[in-house]
């Protein structure tokens, strides 16, 4: 089916043929033609990158009337970002009908700019809720006019706590004509929005519902808490082209990952709540542009973001809700083209992956951390590949001919090869020389099992891995449930106890503060009047005892030591 069967006119196929459009996607296919009437509620539930934007925009476009200098159609979208991008959108598919002007409202811009555009005329208005309230409050917008109204990612606006403002604009847009309802999923809050406001909604869903963008290869590698990170710089350098967004629970991860692997060469920024938005505006803007190859963004930050071309997204760890992985996956694979959600588990975490399984109605496949050698190799390729590719057309490279012919004269062109890798490889080869194995080779207790502590570690060792950290601290456990001695894990002795004023979370606390480790590195925590014994994953008890002993707490010097080595019950 075309654009023309549809019912679309023709000033605004010229508009999106002008883009490369030909086909409509299955989303355009469905809701076009009834939106098209303007008088039917609509519910359409598809992944993001589908093609949702057109779907509602072109019947909008075509509704309204030109004539009217009034607001008549309001789309309603969770962030900045997305309502930049929904206006940029319009704009594009309008650009052959005279007489369309839209307005974007959003917050962390001058609301005074705002209201003049609005004075002027538009009948198109697309905002985020707090700055389109805030214009209601200040009698800057009259909805009495309104016929349509869009909620664009109406489950990430319920998510983010915008019900009851959701609820305050349709209740001030009382001679609407209908409301476009547009989810990735469809949680209980969406349903109760559309049950309370809409008619007898018309409701397509593209794809089964809450399942993944086909597009997408669902991928997972399990290793130990303690080398989450080295794995991430691990996949990150196994994909020299990659061009991604990488998800962290909390702001304070996206940030420490983020200047861990700036220290060490990467092309990243962060993107998380406490950036202003021209910071926060800087850092897409170099994003977009490609000036840096990763992002690393919290959930609450990366909303609304629409970036084309993403080849993967990777989760750092999980999201605590599991809905959330829909929305953090759909970053990539837009369009028609093709991408990969990786995700980086331990084993305790299998269980989880099984919930997220059901949800998308698809399957991770299990990858292995590749070895050093193996990160090598695709990164030499990748070298030459784009040594081949090189664009030569542009330089008088010619005049060099002749005095390079008699520098080389005497080298040969496996020598030359040879300079040439060792030049480019040098301080790669011998970064990943002696690394170690990440994986996690006992997956015996697998999906089937109730989420439990991490025990598989094996004393793996973090030699050659450079300065990496483990950075993650926002993962959820009962430090004192049950044992875990045994199966990689060793028990450290340490001479601080509740005598010197610690209960069990504050002493938790203090050493996590102290050794920068996470707290899903350890087990069991035995504390006494004047010692205490922790059970901690085999490859991160050095670093344990390294940052903790011979420092100093409340004057007296902290001794702390393997328990089967070097401290027992009679040492101290």
């Amino acid at each position: 089916m075309s654009f023309e069967e549809l019912g679309i006119e023709e000033v605004l196929l010229k508009g999106i043929h002008s883009l490369g459009f030909t086909e409509p996607t299955p989303i355009q296919e469905q809701a076009i033609p009834v939106l098209l009437s303007g008088t039917q509620d609509f519910v359409g539930l598809a992944q993001t990158g589908t093609g949702k934007t057109a779907a509602f925009g072109l019947p909008l476009l075509q509704l309204i009337d030109t004539n009217a200098r009034v607001p008549q159609a309001l789309m309603v979208c969770p962030t900045r970002e997305l309502c930049m991008q929904i206006t940029k959108d319009l704009m594009s598919f309008a650009q052959f009908k005279k007489g369309v002007k839209t307005v974007a409202v959003y917050g962390g811009a001058s609301i005074s700019q705002q209201i003049r555009d609005l004075r002027q005329g538009a009948q198109v208005v697309v905002a985020t809720p707090g700055r389109l309230i805030d214009l209601i409050e200040r009698k800057a917008i009259d909805l009495n006019n309104i016929d349509f109204i869009v909620l664009d990612e109406a489950d990430e606006m319920l998510n983010m706590g915008f019900r009851d403002d959701i609820e305050f604009i349709l209740k001030n847009s009382p001679n609407r004509k209908s409301i476009w309802l547009f989810s990735a999923t469809m949680p209980p809050e969406v349903r109760q929005v559309s049950k309370r406001y809409m008619d007898k909604p018309h409701e397509i869903t593209i794809g089964r519902m809450n399942s993944s963008n086909v597009n997408i290869d669902h991928q997972h590698y399990v290793t130990s808490g303690v080398n989450r990170y080295q794995t991430l710089k691990r996949i990150i350098d196994f994909n020299p082209g990659i061009y991604g967004i990488i998800f962290t629970r909390t702001k304070a991860d996206a940030q420490s990952i983020t200047e861990s692997l700036i220290r060490e060469g990467y092309d990243i920024e962060a993107l998380h709540g406490d950036l202003t938005q021209v910071q926060r505006d800087k850092v897409m803007g170099r994003f977009r542009e490609k000036s840096i190859q990763l992002l690393i963004a919290t959930d609450v930050a990366a909303r609304g973001i629409d970036v084309k071309d993403i080849t993967h997204v990777i989760n750092y760890e999980l999201p605590d809700d599991i809905e959330v992985y829909t929305h953090r996956s759909g970053r990539t694979g837009r369009a028609g083209k093709n991408g990969v959600c990786i995700s980086i588990l331990t084993s305790r975490e299998l269980y989880r992956l099984r919930q997220i399984e059901k949800l998308i109605n698809n399957t991770f496949h299990k990858m292995d951390i590749p070895s050093g050698k193996d990160v090598c190799r695709k990164q030499f390729f990748h070298f030459i590949d784009k040594l081949l590719k090189a664009d030569i057309s542009h330089g008088e490279y010619e005049t060099y001919i002749p005095l390079l012919k008699e520098k080389f004269e005497d080298v040969s062109k496996e020598e030359i090869l040879q300079r040439v890798a060792a030049l480019e490889f040098d301080r790669f080869l011998q970064y990943y020389e002696n690394a170690a194995d990440l994986n996690m080779r006992d997956d015996r207790r697998s999906d089937r099992q109730s989420p439990q502590r991490d025990r598989g570690d094996r004393g793996e060792s973090s030699r050659g891995q450079g300065q990496g950290r483990t950075i993650s601290r926002s993962s959820s456990r009962d430090e004192g449930r049950g044992s875990s001695s045994g199966a990689g894990f060793k028990k450290l002795f340490v001479n601080l106890g509740t005598k010197d004023g610690f209960y069990k979370a504050s002493f938790l606390q203090f050493i996590l503060d102290m050794s920068d480790l996470s707290k899903e590195v350890l087990g069991k925590i035995d504390m006494k009047d004047m010692n205490t014994w922790v059970e901690i994953e085999g490859g991160a008890a050095n670093q344990m005892i390294k940052s903790l002993d011979g420092k100093k707490f409340k004057g007296r010097r902290i001794r702390m030591n393997d328990a089967e080595t070097g401290g027992s019950r009679n040492n101290y």
